[in-house]
């Protein structure tokens, strides 16, 4: 899992299974606990995404899928036909290796298949000794061969054929975002292409959750997040994704399985998952992108080994917010949008998981900063006369490196980031529990209001 579709060489961080351990709880059942589920946002309805489910003709394993070979929008194709893609499996031709297996570059067109279209593809061949087996390889075909929104990898095919299990994917050119993000040089992941990668990434999950039956994607991180050319981001390796709680049940009971630093902390003690747990995973990655560090780094000192561990504390305090964050997109921002997505990412990483808000609610937090963006680029053009000019100038070197506020800056500071009416609260704006700019569940109540005044 987690190998990216157009990168070579990467190694991602390695899966994780535990057993039961004292105090943990039960870690591999297969029951699901009963209560009372909270009422779903339909924010995203709006916005198109709502999603239509997993159909109860999902094959359950893999003779079933082949009594039932496949799904509208899902091509079957034989073994013969994926070497010919891949010259062969040319080595070449690999991008990279995860759990499932390598992953090769390959071509399918006319020579392959007469009267195909030429269409580049990532195929992915299970490794039969690897950390992944038929099971995940179904669960990918089941959950894409059903699934299609903008911000999910498309699944082109698939191959069963003997023993050989394959994944025939949209090619994306530009890789993973673990391949941009880590780079000691980062000149391709702006600030502003974080946001929207951040964004992209916040409406698949946002979809998955708002599935007529759940899902939880259960492995959410930057070797899973794959950019087109364009540099779109599109949720990729469905494998570890599980069914959500439906009715009355407030969580799924599973063996815990993820990649270490991303798996919420209840569901690593409990084996309990819930769309929160991807919340969580969330919040991780966008903190990786505010600060330009891997969520688990051993060659930083031992203090600083877990990202979040070091740099959640830090996210409420903006002077220290200002000096840990990424150097390498120092004076793209304004200290204002800085601070309010350092919040949200403070918030979906609360120990507590009734403390972070939804995805929906993510997507429309994002949404109001991207808009805010771009508000203040246009009136910095408008005001420039013309020309090539930069949203914000990059400030002479300090120790607190903080950006150049311009005159738009301060404008837009003064104007409330949401209009609030009568009964102080918007239509849009998330209810007041979800409210990521006020009172915080982690935050004492004097804390929180000298965050609220900081920003």
């Amino acid at each position: 899992m987690g190998t990216c579709f157009s990168c070579e060489g990467e190694n991602p961080p390695k899966h994780f299974v535990l057993n039961n351990q004292p105090g943990n709880g039960s870690l591999i059942s297969s029951t699901k606990a009963n209560s009372t589920l909270p009422e779903k946002p339909s924010t995203l309805e709006l916005h198109g995404f709502k999603s239509g489910g997993i159909t109860a003709s999902t094959p359950k394993n893999v003779g079933d899928l082949r009594r039932n070979p496949g799904y509208s929008n899902v091509d079957v194709f034989t073994y013969e036909e994926m070497r010919l893609a891949t010259k062969h499996f040319r080595p070449d031709k690999v991008l990279g290796e995860g759990g499932f297996g390598i992953v090769y570059k390959g071509v399918i067109d006319e020579s392959v298949r007469p009267g195909y279209k030429m269409t580049n593809v990532a195929i992915k061949v299970l490794d039969p000794e690897g950390f992944q087996g038929d099971k995940e390889w179904l669960a990918e075909v089941s959950y894409l061969g059903q699934l299609s929104h903008p911000n999910l990898v498309k699944l082109i095919g698939y191959c069963c054929e003997d023993e050989h299990r394959l994944l025939v994917y949209e090619y994306m050119a530009s890789g993973s975002l673990e391949k941009h993000l880590f780079r000691r040089v980062c000149a391709t992941l702006t600030w502003s292409r974080r946001m929207k990668i951040a964004l992209d990434a916040a409406r698949g999950l946002a979809f998955l959750h708002l599935a007529e039956r759940p899902i939880i994607y259960r492995d959410f991180k930057t070797s899973n997040v794959l950019l087109d050319v364009d540099f779109n981001a599109k949720l990729s390796d469905f494998g570890l994704a599980k069914d959500g709680p439906i009715g009355d049940q407030t969580h799924v009971s599973t063996r815990v399985m993820g990649t270490y630093g991303y798996a919420a902390p209840e569901y690593v003690m409990t084996g309990h998952l819930t769309a929160r747990s991807d919340v969580y995973g969330f919040g991780v990655v966008l903190l990786e992108m505010l600060i330009g560090r891997r969520a688990m780094d051993k060659s930083r000192p031992s203090r600083e080994h877990n990202l979040v561990e070091w740099a959640r504390p830090l996210l409420i305090h903006n002077k220290k917010l200002l000096r840990i964050l990424d150097p390498r997109v120092e004076g793209q921002y304004s200290t204002r949008t800085a601070l309010k997505v350092a919040h949200l990412a403070y918030q979906c990483l609360s120990q507590n998981p009734k403390g972070r808000p939804v995805m929906s609610q993510v997507v429309e937090i994002l949404e109001t900063l991207q808009t805010q963006e771009e508000s203040q680029e246009d009136a910095l053009l408008r005001s420039g006369g013309g020309g090539s000019i930069t949203l914000y100038e990059a400030p002479k070197a300090t120790s607190e490196r903080r950006p150049v506020r311009t005159e738009s800056d301060r404008e837009a500071a003064r104007v409330p980031a949401m209009s609030i009416p009568a009964n102080g609260r918007s239509k849009s704006e998330p209810p007041k529990e979800w409210d990521l700019y006020r009172d915080s569940p982690d935050l004492g109540q004097d804390e929180a209001r000298e965050f609220e005044r900081k920003i």
